[in-house]
Protein backbone atom coordinates (compact mmCIF):
# COMPACT_ATOMS: atom_id res chain seq x y z
CA UNK A 1 0.00 0.00 0.00
CA UNK A 2 1.28 3.45 -0.93
CA UNK A 3 1.91 5.72 2.03
CA UNK A 4 3.45 9.13 2.60
CA UNK A 5 5.56 8.10 5.61
CA UNK A 6 8.81 8.71 3.70
CA UNK A 7 7.61 12.20 2.87
CA UNK A 8 6.87 12.99 6.51
CA UNK A 9 10.40 11.89 7.43
CA UNK A 10 11.80 13.99 4.58
CA UNK A 11 10.00 17.14 5.71
CA UNK A 12 10.97 16.49 9.33
CA UNK A 13 14.66 16.28 8.49
CA UNK A 14 14.78 18.84 5.68
CA UNK A 15 15.26 21.90 7.95
CA UNK A 16 18.81 20.75 8.71
CA UNK A 17 19.69 20.79 5.01
CA UNK A 18 17.90 24.11 4.57
CA UNK A 19 19.89 25.70 7.38
CA UNK A 20 23.13 24.37 5.91
CA UNK A 21 22.32 25.92 2.53
CA UNK A 22 21.32 29.25 4.06
CA UNK A 23 24.57 29.30 6.06
CA UNK A 24 26.47 29.51 2.76
CA UNK A 25 24.80 32.82 1.91
CA UNK A 26 26.59 36.00 2.99
CA UNK A 27 23.48 37.99 3.87
CA UNK A 28 25.57 41.02 4.84
CA UNK A 29 27.05 41.39 1.35
CA UNK A 30 25.91 44.55 -0.44
CA UNK A 31 23.74 44.24 -3.53
CA UNK A 32 26.01 45.11 -6.43
CA UNK A 33 23.54 45.39 -9.28
CA UNK A 34 22.95 47.94 -11.98
CA UNK A 35 19.74 49.91 -11.46
CA UNK A 36 18.00 48.11 -14.31
CA UNK A 37 18.89 44.69 -12.90
CA UNK A 38 17.87 45.71 -9.41
CA UNK A 39 14.44 46.84 -10.62
CA UNK A 40 14.00 43.56 -12.48
CA UNK A 41 14.65 41.44 -9.42
CA UNK A 42 12.60 43.68 -7.14
CA UNK A 43 9.57 43.25 -9.41
CA UNK A 44 10.16 39.51 -9.63
CA UNK A 45 10.77 38.89 -5.93
CA UNK A 46 7.76 40.95 -4.91
CA UNK A 47 5.48 38.69 -6.94
CA UNK A 48 7.08 35.45 -5.77
CA UNK A 49 6.93 36.57 -2.15
CA UNK A 50 3.17 36.95 -2.46
CA UNK A 51 2.70 33.73 -4.40
CA UNK A 52 4.53 31.60 -1.82
CA UNK A 53 2.89 33.13 1.25
CA UNK A 54 -0.42 31.23 1.47
CA UNK A 55 -1.33 29.52 4.74
CA UNK A 56 -2.94 26.52 3.02
CA UNK A 57 -5.82 26.38 5.50
CA UNK A 58 -8.45 25.38 2.93
CA UNK A 59 -6.12 22.93 1.21
CA UNK A 60 -5.22 21.26 4.50
CA UNK A 61 -8.88 21.05 5.49
CA UNK A 62 -9.72 19.27 2.25
CA UNK A 63 -6.77 16.93 2.71
CA UNK A 64 -7.94 16.07 6.25
CA UNK A 65 -11.44 15.39 4.96
CA UNK A 66 -9.98 12.96 2.41
CA UNK A 67 -9.03 10.71 5.32
CA UNK A 68 -5.26 10.19 5.03
CA UNK A 69 -3.67 11.70 8.16
CA UNK A 70 -0.12 10.82 7.07
CA UNK A 71 -0.55 12.66 3.76
CA UNK A 72 -2.15 15.59 5.57
CA UNK A 73 0.83 15.77 7.95
CA UNK A 74 3.26 15.74 5.02
CA UNK A 75 1.23 18.39 3.20
CA UNK A 76 1.19 20.63 6.27
CA UNK A 77 4.98 20.46 6.37
CA UNK A 78 5.21 21.25 2.65
CA UNK A 79 3.02 24.33 3.13
CA UNK A 80 5.40 25.46 5.88
CA UNK A 81 8.31 25.13 3.44
CA UNK A 82 6.48 27.28 0.90
CA UNK A 83 6.00 29.94 3.57
CA UNK A 84 9.75 29.82 4.21
CA UNK A 85 10.25 30.51 0.51
CA UNK A 86 8.09 33.61 0.85
CA UNK A 87 10.26 34.72 3.76
CA UNK A 88 13.40 34.16 1.67
CA UNK A 89 12.03 36.34 -1.12
CA UNK A 90 11.21 38.95 1.51
CA UNK A 91 14.78 38.75 2.75
CA UNK A 92 15.95 39.15 -0.83
CA UNK A 93 13.85 42.30 -1.13
CA UNK A 94 15.47 43.72 1.99
CA UNK A 95 18.85 42.89 0.45
CA UNK A 96 17.71 44.93 -2.55
CA UNK A 97 16.42 47.72 -0.26
CA UNK A 98 12.91 47.29 -1.65
CA UNK A 99 9.46 46.92 -0.08
CA UNK A 100 7.09 43.96 -0.25
CA UNK A 101 3.76 44.08 -2.05
CA UNK A 102 0.45 43.75 -0.23
CA UNK A 103 -1.30 42.27 -3.27
CA UNK A 104 -0.96 41.58 -6.98
CA UNK A 105 -3.58 40.57 -9.52
CA UNK A 106 -1.83 37.33 -10.55
CA UNK A 107 -1.74 36.05 -6.97
CA UNK A 108 -5.35 37.09 -6.35
CA UNK A 109 -6.54 35.42 -9.55
CA UNK A 110 -4.72 32.16 -8.77
CA UNK A 111 -6.14 32.14 -5.23
CA UNK A 112 -9.71 32.69 -6.45
CA UNK A 113 -9.35 29.91 -9.02
CA UNK A 114 -8.07 27.44 -6.44
CA UNK A 115 -10.97 28.18 -4.09
CA UNK A 116 -13.44 27.01 -6.72
CA UNK A 117 -11.89 23.54 -6.93
CA UNK A 118 -11.57 20.25 -5.08
CA UNK A 119 -8.45 18.73 -3.58
CA UNK A 120 -7.22 16.81 -6.64
CA UNK A 121 -7.68 19.75 -9.00
CA UNK A 122 -6.04 22.15 -6.55
CA UNK A 123 -3.02 19.85 -6.22
CA UNK A 124 -2.95 19.70 -10.02
CA UNK A 125 -2.75 23.50 -10.13
CA UNK A 126 0.16 23.44 -7.72
CA UNK A 127 1.95 20.89 -9.89
CA UNK A 128 1.45 23.13 -12.92
CA UNK A 129 2.64 26.25 -11.10
CA UNK A 130 5.71 24.58 -9.60
CA UNK A 131 6.76 22.76 -12.77
CA UNK A 132 6.62 25.90 -14.94
CA UNK A 133 8.40 28.00 -12.28
CA UNK A 134 11.17 25.48 -11.57
CA UNK A 135 13.37 26.82 -14.36
CA UNK A 136 13.24 30.29 -12.83
CA UNK A 137 14.72 29.06 -9.56
CA UNK A 138 17.39 27.11 -11.45
CA UNK A 139 18.29 30.17 -13.53
CA UNK A 140 18.40 32.32 -10.40
CA UNK A 141 20.63 29.79 -8.62
CA UNK A 142 23.06 29.47 -11.48
CA UNK A 143 23.20 32.85 -13.17
CA UNK A 144 21.80 35.71 -11.07
CA UNK A 145 24.33 38.59 -11.12
CA UNK A 146 24.42 38.76 -7.32
CA UNK A 147 25.67 36.13 -4.85
CA UNK A 148 22.82 36.55 -2.37
CA UNK A 149 20.21 36.13 -5.08
CA UNK A 150 22.00 33.03 -6.35
CA UNK A 151 21.93 31.62 -2.83
CA UNK A 152 18.19 32.25 -2.53
CA UNK A 153 17.62 30.53 -5.87
CA UNK A 154 19.73 27.55 -4.81
CA UNK A 155 17.93 27.24 -1.49
CA UNK A 156 14.46 27.29 -3.07
CA UNK A 157 15.30 25.10 -6.06
CA UNK A 158 16.44 22.31 -3.73
CA UNK A 159 13.00 22.28 -2.09
CA UNK A 160 10.97 22.68 -5.25
CA UNK A 161 12.43 19.58 -6.90
CA UNK A 162 10.94 17.54 -4.08
CA UNK A 163 7.71 19.51 -4.01
CA UNK A 164 7.07 18.54 -7.63
CA UNK A 165 7.74 14.88 -6.81
CA UNK A 166 5.37 15.12 -3.84
CA UNK A 167 2.55 16.52 -5.98
CA UNK A 168 3.13 13.80 -8.59
CA UNK A 169 2.85 11.12 -5.92
CA UNK A 170 -0.45 12.43 -4.59
CA UNK A 171 -1.91 12.89 -8.06
CA UNK A 172 -0.87 9.40 -9.17
CA UNK A 173 -2.96 7.96 -6.37
CA UNK A 174 -5.82 10.31 -7.21
CA UNK A 175 -5.93 9.31 -10.88
CA UNK A 176 -5.52 5.54 -10.58
CA UNK A 177 -9.25 4.93 -10.85
CA UNK A 178 -9.73 7.45 -13.68
CA UNK A 179 -10.14 5.95 -17.20
CA UNK A 180 -7.46 6.82 -19.75
CA UNK A 181 -9.77 8.96 -21.98
CA UNK A 182 -10.71 11.10 -18.99
CA UNK A 183 -7.05 11.48 -18.03
CA UNK A 184 -6.31 12.63 -21.57
CA UNK A 185 -8.95 15.34 -21.27
CA UNK A 186 -7.44 16.41 -17.95
CA UNK A 187 -4.07 16.63 -19.66
CA UNK A 188 -5.49 18.94 -22.32
CA UNK A 189 -7.05 21.20 -19.69
CA UNK A 190 -3.82 21.25 -17.68
CA UNK A 191 -1.90 22.18 -20.83
CA UNK A 192 -4.04 25.26 -21.36
CA UNK A 193 -3.50 26.36 -17.75
CA UNK A 194 0.23 25.64 -17.97
CA UNK A 195 0.56 27.75 -21.12
CA UNK A 196 -1.13 30.62 -19.31
CA UNK A 197 1.05 30.18 -16.21
CA UNK A 198 4.24 30.10 -18.31
CA UNK A 199 3.11 33.24 -20.10
CA UNK A 200 2.51 35.03 -16.79
CA UNK A 201 6.04 34.11 -15.69
CA UNK A 202 7.71 35.46 -18.82
CA UNK A 203 5.64 38.66 -18.58
CA UNK A 204 6.06 39.25 -14.84
CA UNK A 205 9.63 37.95 -14.56
CA UNK A 206 11.04 38.41 -18.08
CA UNK A 207 13.48 41.15 -17.09
CA UNK A 208 14.85 39.02 -14.23
CA UNK A 209 15.20 36.05 -16.57
CA UNK A 210 17.13 38.18 -19.06
CA UNK A 211 19.40 39.35 -16.22
CA UNK A 212 20.11 35.65 -15.63
CA UNK A 213 20.96 35.15 -19.30
CA UNK A 214 17.71 33.39 -20.23
CA UNK A 215 15.48 34.75 -22.98
CA UNK A 216 11.76 34.78 -22.07
CA UNK A 217 10.88 32.92 -25.28
CA UNK A 218 13.41 30.21 -24.52
CA UNK A 219 12.12 30.04 -20.95
CA UNK A 220 8.52 29.56 -22.08
CA UNK A 221 9.51 26.51 -24.11
CA UNK A 222 11.52 25.02 -21.24
CA UNK A 223 8.67 25.63 -18.81
CA UNK A 224 6.20 23.81 -21.03
CA UNK A 225 8.56 20.87 -21.44
CA UNK A 226 8.96 20.70 -17.67
CA UNK A 227 5.19 20.76 -17.24
CA UNK A 228 4.63 18.07 -19.86
CA UNK A 229 7.16 15.77 -18.18
CA UNK A 230 5.40 16.18 -14.82
CA UNK A 231 1.94 15.74 -16.35
CA UNK A 232 2.98 12.58 -18.20
CA UNK A 233 4.39 11.17 -14.98
CA UNK A 234 0.93 11.53 -13.44
CA UNK A 235 -1.53 10.94 -16.24
CA UNK A 236 0.28 8.35 -18.38
CA UNK A 237 1.52 6.25 -15.47
CA UNK A 238 -0.78 6.64 -12.44
CA UNK A 239 -0.20 2.99 -11.53
CA UNK A 240 3.56 3.53 -11.13
CA UNK A 241 5.11 3.37 -7.65
CA UNK A 242 5.39 6.63 -5.75
CA UNK A 243 8.54 8.61 -6.47
CA UNK A 244 9.26 9.59 -2.87
CA UNK A 245 11.85 12.25 -1.96
CA UNK A 246 14.87 12.59 -4.23
CA UNK A 247 17.96 10.84 -2.91
CA UNK A 248 20.86 13.06 -1.87
CA UNK A 249 23.89 10.82 -1.60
Amino acid sequence: MDTFDDWVVHFQTNPERQRATEATIDWSAPAELANRERRAFVRSFQRFELGESGDGVRLLRMAAEAGDPVYTDALRRLVAEEQKHSALFGRGLRHLAAPSLDEHWTDAAFTRLRRLLGLRTEIGLFLIAESVAMGYFVALAGHAPDAVLRGIGRRIAEDERDHIRFQIDRLRIGFRATPAPARALVGLAWGVVAAGAATVIVVDHGAALRACGVSPVEYWGRAMRSFRAAARSVLAHPESPLLGPARRD
